[in-house]
């Protein structure tokens, strides 16, 4: 109730939290119908490489791009950009169910949601670098951790949802459509949610350490800027260490559950359940740890809580060792709790540890950090997986690539004298 009272008497991160809140729920919607209609869909058929093949088209082009563009969230006015990026967004997710409802090839389509994403990965940067421009620097984490969680479940919710039309128009490209279309009424939504913020609410502030320059210049050098001011925070660099880990680990299982069930017998549909049963556990973890980060970090701060969960991870990663998917489920929510805590610690470093004139480039990096990890583990994993998915070698691989993360993550930020 007191945490309820906190965030109510915060009206413009209210309206934060309901912008992220719908436009998660868009965003969940579009990426499992997305997956559905390319990996799991009757008409189409997909193996490692072409899983390695969605993923990086879809992530690695704005994973790279990202932080040269990135820039101009700490530039322009960030409500513009929001309102910008929703506008695409919606004109775009129309062309793609158009072009899923012609049953066009995975290339223009890929191509289609590559700038999707490019749009939404700006609004996701831009809503977590507005945050302590609407609270208090003494609430950021607890703020922080309510907004994660929140956006989080939204996401997780507007996935499960595509599961409906998905049921009622099939699984085909005709299903897909549907879906693509029907991801249009909470981005259309999203929009209109940017639009109530009142210009320059949002940041960037003005400071001595802003970039000045042409705007082609800022963008020019948006990676430098992002990459040099991760350098110099030890607490940033050493929690994206940690946080990359867990995301190689994640593509590691990802992959090894996608070729599992991709050979079951109904992979269109119980394979594409499992999956998505798979992810959600995932996601479920990751919501608990948005409940139980903000007290951890009190108690013990955010180094030791962050090594904490990276060796834990190490430890949990082996449980599925068996590669019994009941036992896999149960490693993935653990895993979801673990590596969420990590991501939290990183995204309260930025925000509290990163002056506002530079956080936009600093979330840009994080974002390309995420995904290009993400899809170097998947690449790798696709590379020496077997044709069941069944690789005990590929587990094992995963609790050391977290034990480097905490290493990583423990060698660099020590150097801060452990701040909380």
């Amino acid at each position: 109730m007191a945490l309820w009272r906190s965030v109510r008497s915060l009206p413009e991160f209210w309206r934060l939290l309901e912008l992220r809140t719908v436009s998660q729920f868009g965003d969940g919607l579009f990426q499992a119908g997305l997956a559905g209609g390319l990996l799991f869909s009757t008409d189409r058929a997909a193996g490692p490489w072409e899983i390695v093949a969605a993923f990086a088209v879809l992530y690695l082009p704005y994973s790279v791009l990202g932080p040269f563009a990135g820039a101009l969230l700490d530039r322009w006015d960030r409500r513009l950009v929001l309102i910008g990026a929703n506008v695409g967004r919606m004109v775009l997710v129309v062309g793609i169910a158009a072009l899923l409802a012609t049953s066009a090839a995975d290339r223009p389509i890929l191509f289609g949601a590559l700038i999707v994403n490019g749009f939404t990965r700006f609004v996701s940067s831009g809503l977590s670098a507005a945050l302590p421009d609407v609270v208090p620097r003494e609430h950021v984490v607890t703020m922080n951790a309510v907004a994660t969680a929140t956006g989080g479940a939204a996401a997780f919710l507007g996935a499960g949802f595509m599961l409906l039309p998905r049921w009622i128009f099939g699984a085909g490209d005709t299903g897909a459509a549907t879906v693509m279309l029907v991801v249009v009424i909470p981005v259309a939504l999203a929009l209109v949610l940017s639009v109530r913020f009142p210009p320059h609410v949002l940041g960037p502030r003005e400071s001595v350490r802003a970039i000045h320059g042409s705007v082609p210049y800022a963008v020019a050098t948006g990676w430098l800027h992002g990459a040099r001011t991760v350098l110099a925070v030890p607490t940033v660099a050493g929690t994206l260490g940690g946080l990359a880990a867990h995301r190689m680990v994640l593509g590691i299982n990802t992959m090894v559950v996608l070729v599992m069930v991709r050979q079951s017998d109904t992979p269109s549909v119980a394979g594409f359940g499992t999956s998505a049963l798979f992810l959600f556990t995932v996601g479920i973890g990751a919501f608990l740890a948005n409940v139980i980060t903000p007290g951890a970090v009190a108690r013990w701060g955010r180094y030791r809580t962050a090594n904490g969960a990276l060796l834990l991870a190490a430890v949990t990663q082996l449980g599925g060792i068996g590669l019994q998917l009941p036992m896999m489920m149960l490693c993935g929510f653990l895993l979801g709790v673990l590596g969420q805590v990590v991501k939290l610690c990183a995204d309260s470093a930025m925000q509290i540890d990163v002056d506002d004139a530079l956080r936009g480039h600093v979330f840009a990096v994080q974002d390309a950090v995420f995904w290009i990890s993400t899809i170097i583990a998947l690449t790798a994993a696709a590379a020496v997986i077997p044709a069941d998915g069944r690789s005990p070698g590929l587990i094992v691989a995963g609790s050391a690539v977290y034990l480097v993360g905490l290493a990583v993550h423990a060698g660099v930020v020590r150097r801060t004298q452990a701040p909380s």
